[in-house]
């Protein structure tokens, strides 16, 4: 017969008082859930991502509570059970808060995130389109991770990706698992990001790469995701690679050989000159 809640009488004033230490006794008790027995996304968690994480070009519907890729990032988080997960860019958390919740409820694993916390209005389309500018203050970034229970699990760095990788040994960080590449849609940038990743990977490595379906953006050469998954395919034998080119589209990468980077760099005076 499964545990039930002990009763409680309450006494307070009003409901809507009532029903806040009702839900915050409960996650508490959540939180305590021996490893590897939680499934976080009730429709409450649900509805805080789409209130508090804000989700953009994942092919959500807020309307029925559909995470969408969301889902997919969950799910393909749950299944590997990382024991390190890399996020690479984020407005509003909603990669990140997905894959943290999978990690979480695995019971084991951590997420390095690493954004810079660049805004459109403060510096300017020069450094970032989607930047928002929400990871500046650290007690803020704890907070919003600590409204869903994973900011034991997150730890931010709030640098370039650049600066991030020039630092990984420093900081003693163990091999990647699985990634979520999102920062800079620069061509340049993003073939900087993936091999940077792949170089810090093993076999069976899972990479996902976003906006893969921003056609506009590509043409005027303001994106380059979808041309660097061109260069992709054509590493067959070292890399599986399936695209959702709905939305903004997301696909995910699998690394069969990790010393396919050797073959994906380019020269530097190629990189240098691409946009």
């Amino acid at each position: 017969m499964p545990d039930r809640p002990a009763l409680r009488f309450y006494s307070y004033k009003n409901i809507d008082t009532c029903w806040k230490s009702i839900r915050k006794a409960q996650n508490l008790k959540d939180r305590k859930r021996p490893a590897g027995k939680s499934f976080s996304l009730s429709a409450q968690v649900l509805g805080d991502i789409f209130k508090y994480a804000g989700p953009l070009g994942h092919h959500e519907k807020k309307r029925n509570l559909n995470l969408g890729f969301g889902f997919i990032y969950y799910g393909v988080a749950r299944a590997l059970q990382p024991k390190h997960t890399l996020v690479i860019g984020s407005g509003y958390g909603f990669s990140v808060v997905c894959l943290a919740l999978a990690v979480k409820d695995n019971g084991v694993g951590k997420l390095t995130f690493v954004d810079p916390s660049y805004s459109l209005l403060k510096h300017g389309p020069t450094r970032t389109v989607g930047g928002l500018g929400k990871w500046d203050d650290p007690e803020e970034v704890r907070s919003r991770f600590q409204r869903f229970g994973v900011e034991q699990v997150v730890t931010h760095y709030k640098m370039r990706s650049d600066q991030f990788f020039d630092s990984y040994d420093k900081l003693s960080l163990s091999k990647i698992d699985l990634a979520f590449i999102d920062g800079s849609h620069a061509y340049k940038d993003v073939t900087h990001d993936f091999i940077e990743v792949v170089t810090k990977s093993r076999k069976n490595t899972y990479v996902f790469l976003h906006d893969t379906n921003i056609y506009v953006r590509e043409l005027i050469r303001h994106a380059g995701v979808k041309r660097w998954m061109k260069v992709l395919k054509k590493q067959d034998r070292a890399l599986e690679m399936i695209d959702f080119p709905f939305s903004s589209g997301v696909a995910i990468v699998r690394v069969v050989e990790p010393t396919v980077w050797k073959q994906l760099r380019p020269p530097e005076s190629l990189l240098s000159s691409a946009q």
